[in-house]
């Protein structure tokens, strides 16, 4: 008989608290920014995500769990998400490349879910009143305590998180596992040679290491807080800036080293890297209501005039008036919301983009614009 899942409390900072079922690590509380996803499937990848870190990860899709996890789909190595929420999570699992259940892995991760709450409720309490604070716990089921606990949690706002999640030290890549089950297909790409890149952990996930490598890209991991002469020493070809979790406005020192880097290297930024690279050349970011995060969000490339459907997570977006004045050019826009999602410089080769064309979880979409940046290099 399958044991019986503890009763377990989601409380919002607004005053709303959601009665569930705990799995996972059921001793333990998680707090943090309540934010949700729009994805099918793809948990365990959302899960380890850096981007996450902070975060309590709601999915929109009601059922989750069923094809267990494995050491395969991961992001880095670990949850990094500090709680999650689904309105129902399978005790059954069927994948021939499932090594252990949901519960199980969250649970070896120290990370506690809730299941059995109106998921379609709390979604759209966050998208009236944006992503809020909130508390899960399986311990404390005082509706009051646990709401005071999610007032007392730090605004996402203000806060540098690259530092929980970034390398220490630097070091080469080499492909976590050779069996081939979680890459992507092969680029298709022969470079007329291999080319050196730095890429600046803020938080990177390993699926875009995997993707600039299958690119014929050697890679460097340096930490966020690596010096723009500490880069520059390892006499890249090029530089490629990564995701990660947190404001960027927060993160000074990424922001004054890029500052040295424009114009010296062809650069890449993907997602956080986007927004530091903006902020460098002079331009602002604000804070999303409700952010993007899912694996369904249609993006135009104003290049070309082609829509693209792409993988995101953010939080923040660069302000558009803000660019207006620099020398830049809009390259990709949120057909959702008109958010800008791409630019590129008009005088250094230097592009980014504020969605994730590596995918994991998400379409391949976007894919080429690794080929680009791999061109840019070669054109240096």
């Amino acid at each position: 008989m399958t044991p019986s899942r503890p009763k377990a409390k989601l409380a919002l900072e607004n005053g709303v608290v959601f009665t569930g079922r705990a799995f996972g690590a059921v001793d333990r509380e998680s707090a943090g920014e309540v934010v949700f996803n729009t994805s099918i499937t793809g948990y365990q990848e959302i899960l380890t995500d850096p981007s996450y870190y902070g975060q309590i990860v709601t999915m929109t899709y009601p059922h989750q769990g069923n094809v267990g996890a494995n050491h395969f789909d991961v992001e880095s190595g670990r949850v990094q998400a500090a709680g999650f929420v689904t309105r129902e999570a399978s005790r059954v699992r069927s994948n021939w490349r499932s090594e252990e259940s949901l519960d199980e892995y969250l649970l070896e991760n120290g990370v506690i879910g809730i299941e059995g709450i109106d998921t379609r409720m709390l979604v759209r309490i966050l998208r009236e009143e944006g992503a809020m604070r909130g508390v899960i716990s399986a311990t404390e089921l005082d509706d009051a305590r646990l709401v005071e606990r999610a007032r007392a949690i730090p605004s996402m706002s203000g806060l540098d998180l690259t530092s929980f999640v970034a390398c220490e030290q630097s070091a080469p890549w080499t492909t976590v596992d050779a069996s081939g089950y979680r890459l992507l297909p092969s680029a298709g790409f022969t470079a007329t040679r291999e080319y050196h890149v730095v890429v600046i952990d803020y938080g990177v996930k390993r699926n875009i290491l995997e993707r600039l490598t299958s690119y014929s890209c050697r890679l460097t991991v340096v930490p966020g807080s690596a010096t723009a002469e500490e880069i520059l020493a390892l006499n890249p070809d090029g530089i490629f800036l990564s995701n990660g979790p947190g404001d960027p406005d927060a993160v000074k020192y990424a922001i004054e080293t890029i500052k040295s880097l424009v114009g010296r290297k062809p650069i890449f930024g993907i997602c956080l890297g986007h927004q530091l690279l903006a902020l460098a050349l002079g331009a602002r970011t604000y804070k999303l209501k409700f952010g993007h995060r899912g694996a369904n969000h249609p993006v135009q490339n104003l290049l070309t005039g082609e829509n693209e459907i792409t993988s995101q997570n953010h939080g923040f977006a660069v302000d558009p008036e803000s660019l207006k004045d620099l020398p830049v050019e809009v390259t990709h826009i949120n057909l959702n919301d008109q958010t800008i999602e791409g630019f590129r410089h008009t005088e250094h080769p230097l592009f980014c983009v504020q969605y994730h064309p590596e995918a994991g979880p998400g379409p391949h979409d976007a894919d080429y614009l690794f080929r680009q940046f791999v061109e840019m290099m070669g054109a240096d």
